[in-house]
């Protein structure tokens, strides 16, 4: 046969293969890993609940990403050797794009770090600390949800303002532990207030006795509780028990709706709260608990932390559509940065240079028993905290990706 026409061939079958490279590179899936704790003490507060809410934007956005969307899971639990395994098989075997949530603050840092190395995208909704936007701060990472400054300082204001000038903390002995009572010391001394001393207690501490005790022999104004999760639950239930409140308030610093159901409006009387996201703020955070509700085995309604994973997930997929190669994590973040964010769960709002998400707070106050019509009713709201002062200010946090 001559070989004429397969040479004219050569350049007609090049043309053709580069015609399809896009096509078929446009069509690898995209994966998100949901990592956080599912089988500890912060598993109800993330979780399942939190692979639901991605799952509820992949089906919402995952058209206008261009590209099909897997989701994949794990637990961590609360290890960061083993959050850094997964995390790492993840990226470097499993091609997964997109790691989000990641409660814990020590594995958070890790992930991070790791999505750096790799160039890929880390969104922390369950993640605490603030370094995430000061000095440890990413092109690859963007913090969403909450953080320690904003949950510290505002609700130490609030309280200050109410007549707590003097402190005493309950604080996990861990990073964000650490971080939420720093942050609330420093607001209570920027408004004249002291701080009379910290007890720090392991993580999925069960009793906590001894250092109610030594909250109490302070004579403090306010009993700051700087941890979450069920260690938050077991402080408050043993408290109502000591019979600490009245005469000290109990400030949870991250108590939430998934708290509620196990201490009753009756063990928290009086508290305080500030959160992003409450399911009955508006028509909008309503509907989307009515979804979430609906998914969840046991028909319980999101927090801020979970609900944050849904509206942090809807803003990737909405960024990949803008984007050429959805692998690149630097690219895609700032993508994600140069569009404003507009969702049900914290209404407008932005992405700042040091990866900081910024939508308003909302301080909240537990109802009365006469006032809750049952269910999940808990909270009613107080105060909104605009956005240009829930956050740090972007000079204070030491990001080196801020240019001066």
């Amino acid at each position: 046969m001559p070989r004429r026409p397969i040479r004219r061939l050569a350049p007609a079958l090049a043309a053709l293969l580069s015609f399809l490279a896009p096509a078929v590179a446009a069509e690898r899936p995209v994966k998100i890993g949901v990592l956080n704790d599912m089988s500890g003490p912060y598993a109800d507060y993330q979780g399942q609940g939190s692979v639901i809410a991605a799952q509820l934007a992949i089906e919402d956005f995952s058209k206008q990403a261009g590209r099909p969307v897997e989701l994949v899971s794990a637990d961590h639990q609360n290890k960061t050797d083993i959050g850094a395994s997964i995390a790492r098989r993840w990226f470097d075997q499993d091609g997964v794009d997109l790691i989000v949530d990641v409660p814990n603050s020590a594995v958070a840092l890790a992930v991070a770090n790791l999505a750096r190395e790799k160039n890929k995208v880390f969104i922390g909704s369950g993640a605490g600390t603030a370094e995430l936007t000061g000095k440890q701060c990413s092109p690859n990472t963007v913090h969403w949800t909450y953080d320690t400054w904003s949950l510290g300082h505002a609700l130490a204001k609030a309280l200050v303002q109410q007549g707590g000038k003097s402190w005493y903390f309950l604080t996990a002995d861990y990073t964000f532990g650490k971080d939420l009572e720093g942050s609330a010391t420093e607001e209570v001394k920027a408004m004249g207030g002291s701080v009379k001393g910290a007890a720090r207690h392991p993580l999925g501490t069960a009793d906590f006795s001894s250092f109610l005790l030594q909250a109490q022999g302070s004579g403090a104004d306010v009993i700051g509780l700087a941890n979450a999760g069920d260690d938050t639950s077991n402080a408050l239930k043993q408290a109502a028990e000591f019979g600490i409140a009245p005469a000290q308030r109990l400030a949870g610093l991250i108590l939430n709706i998934t708290n509620m159901p196990a201490l009753g409006l009756e063990a928290t009387q009086g508290v305080y709260i500030v959160t992003p996201y409450y399911w009955d703020l508006n028509d909008g955070t309503r509907a989307f608990a009515a979804r979430y509700a609906a998914r969840h085995p046991r028909h319980a309604m999101p927090n801020d932390m979970q609900a944050g994973v849904y509206s942090a997930v809807e803003h990737y997929l909405k960024a990949l559509a803008t984007v050429t190669d959805a692998g690149d994590g630097r690219a895609v973040v700032a993508a994600m940065k140069a569009m404003p964010t507009d969702d049900p769960i914290f209404g407008k709002g932005r992405i700042r240079e040091d990866g900081r998400k910024l939508h308003p707070m909302y301080l909240l106050e537990t109802k009365t028993p006469a006032e809750s019509k049952g269910g999940w009713d808990y909270f009613k709201p107080v105060r909104t905290v605009p956005a240009e002062e829930a956050w740090r200010p972007l000079a204070e946090g030491g990001c080196p990706l801020v240019k001066g």
